[in-house]
């Protein structure tokens, strides 16, 4: 059965597509210090680190409130092609048996989010019938960042100037457009309530769009941030931005607001590439933030 957890009265299902060793953490960080992970480096094994490799996962979120399912990202996807990082490209994944194990179709769900607009989050949103990509997600509203969307489309000035162009080639084409010429797609700003109690805020700095989606329900918040956080070295190290980041700065300055905000209020983080237990909870440790883990409710376990 697929991994859950509880935000107030939500019930939130995590569906894997993928799992691996991704990149040795020299080649993820921009910012990386040797002693600084090596300090680090047993806590993060096996979940995080195994064999000289950030380990991490590609995973969806299903938040079910018993009258509505939103899915916020929506992977790779199958059968696309990934020039620029094929690790991720022609994928076979059961991405839609593992959605059935929630016990709902695609059809059931009514809000795609997508954080932002790489290639590991939006790739779901179609899938190809019969050599044309098509929603599969058919009765759902998909909540796209208008920033991103100005920033990532081809058709538009910007793109080529995007350090991130030549990895996320095709992916506007096969699993944005799409959506947007069959008219499910929603371009949202900031404060935009994509569902009951579920707010957009902005959150840029890895794109210039990225947006971080505000779960309340009951004295429960959780901050689904996309890739604000890729590994819990960010936790430790803020500053260290992945090099995937397109301005490090304000990626930066994003992620130490989004530690500090979860730390102050109690907020559980659920990251898009998390390793067991897949999301986390932050405090302050001077200057900078530690995480913890457990599986629901808030703060820190007794």
């Amino acid at each position: 059965m697929t991994d859950s957890f509880r935000i107030g009265r939500h019930t939130v299902y995590r569906i894997e597509e993928w799992r691996g060793g991704f990149s040795p953490p020299e080649a993820l960080f921009a910012e990386y210090e040797g002693d600084a992970f090596a300090e680090q480096a047993p806590g993060f094994e096996p979940d995080f680190l195994r064999d000289g490799l950030i380990y991490g996962y590609l995973q969806s979120w299903l938040i079910d409130t018993g009258t509505s399912r939103v899915l916020v990202d929506t992977g790779a996807g199958n059968n696309k092609s990934r020039p620029g990082i094929p690790i991720f490209g022609d994928l076979e994944s059961d991405f839609v048996g593992k959605l059935a194990e929630t016990g709902y179709g695609p059809e059931d769900v009514d809000v795609v989010f997508c954080t932002h607009l790489h290639i590991d989050h939006v790739g779901w949103n179609t899938q190809m019938v019969e050599g044309e990509w098509v929603p599969t997600f058919p009765n759902a509203t998909y909540f796209l960042p208008s920033v991103d969307e100005d920033a990532w489309n081809p058709a538009k000035g910007t793109y080529a100037q995007l350090a991130g162009a030549a990895v996320n080639a095709n992916v506007f084409e096969d699993s944005v457009a799409p959506v947007i010429e069959a008219g499910l797609a929603r371009l949202v700003e900031d404060g935009a309530e994509i569902a009951e109690g579920m707010i957009a805020r902005n959150a840029p700095g890895h794109t210039p769009g990225h947006m971080v989606l505000e779960v309340r329900s009951g004295a429960d918040i959780a901050l689904f941030t996309g890739d604000i956080l890729h590994h819990p070295m960010q936790i430790v190290r803020p500053g260290w931005n992945s090099v995937y980041c397109e301005d490090r700065i304000q990626a930066a300055a994003t992620r130490r607001a989004i530690l500090e905000r979860a730390a102050d209020e109690g907020a559980r983080i659920v990251p898009a590439h998390f390793g067991a237990p897949h999301s986390v909870f932050v405090e302050r440790d001077g200057a900078g933030f530690v995480p913890f883990y457990r599986a629901n409710g808030r703060g820190r376990a007794a």
